[in-house]
C-alpha cells in the first residue's frame, strides 16, 4: 500500500509521463491564512453543515444512475487540532448514508490521511495536502476484487461552503470517474 501522496504521485507521473493533475484554483481566506505545515488546513471546517451529496450507484461499471441525498455534516477538532472528525448523516430516494471520517495530520510528512467508515467498513485512507486552497488526496483500495485508485478533491472553499469530490481509476490514474461530490453549505 502506498503510504503518501508523493508516492502516489510519483507513480501516477510514471505512468502518464508527467505531473498526475495541474492543480490551478484560488487560495480561499480561510485556507491561505492557515500555518505554513498545514495543520489547521481543516480548522475552516469546523461547525455543522447541511450537506447535499450525489452519489454514482455502480461506480467503474459504465453506469450514470445517481442518486441524491440530502443531511448534515458535523466537524469537530480533536487532539489539540492535529485531528478532526467529520460526522456524515444524509438520507435520500435510495436510503441513508451514516458515516464517520478520522482526519489525521502527520507533521513529519506535513499531509493529512483522510479515514472513512461507514456500514461497517473501514476504508483505506487517502493522503494529501491543501496547496493554493484546494486540497487533493490519493490513495489505494479495491472495488469489487480489483485494485483501483483513488482521488479526493476538496475545492471551492470559503467560510461558508465547500465542493467535495472523489474519483476512482482502474487503469492507474489515466482516467477517472468521479463518484461522489458532496456540496457542504454552513448551517
Amino acid at each position: 500500500m502506498i503510504h503518501s501522496l508523493k508516492a502516489v504521485g510519483a507513480a501516477l507521473a510514471l505512468l502518464l509521463g508527467g505531473p498526475p493533475l495541474a492543480i490551478a484554483a484560488q487560495p480561499s481566506p480561510a485556507v491561505a491564512a492557515k500555518s505554513q505545515d498545514g495543520q489547521r488546513d481543516f480548522d475552516w471546517e469546523i461547525g455543522e453543515w447541511t450537506t447535499r451529496l450525489s452519489r454514482l450507484q455502480h461506480p467503474l461499471t459504465g453506469s450514470n444512475a445517481w442518486v441524491e441525498y440530502e443531511g448534515v455534516t458535523v466537524v469537530r477538532p480533536v487532539l489539540d487540532g492535529s485531528a478532526n472528525l467529520v460526522e456524515l448523516k444524509v438520507k435520500g430516494a435510495a436510503g441513508r448514508i451514516e458515516g464517520l471520517s478520522l482526519r489525521l495530520y502527520d507533521p513529519d510528512a506535513q499531509q493529512w490521511s483522510l479515514n472513512f467508515a461507514g456500514g461497517g467498513v473501514l476504508t483505506r485512507p487517502v493522503y494529501g495536502q491543501f496547496k493554493e486552497g484546494r486540497g487533493v488526496f490519493y490513495g489505494q483500495d479495491t472495488l469489487g476484487g480489483r485494485a483501483i485508485l483513488v482521488r479526493f478533491i476538496i475545492s471551492d472553499v470559503t467560510a461558508n461552503a465547500a465542493r467535495f469530490e472523489q474519483a476512482f481509476s482502474d487503469d492507474g490514474g489515466i482516467n477517472w470517474e468521479v463518484n461522489w461530490i458532496a456540496v457542504d453549505t454552513r448551517r
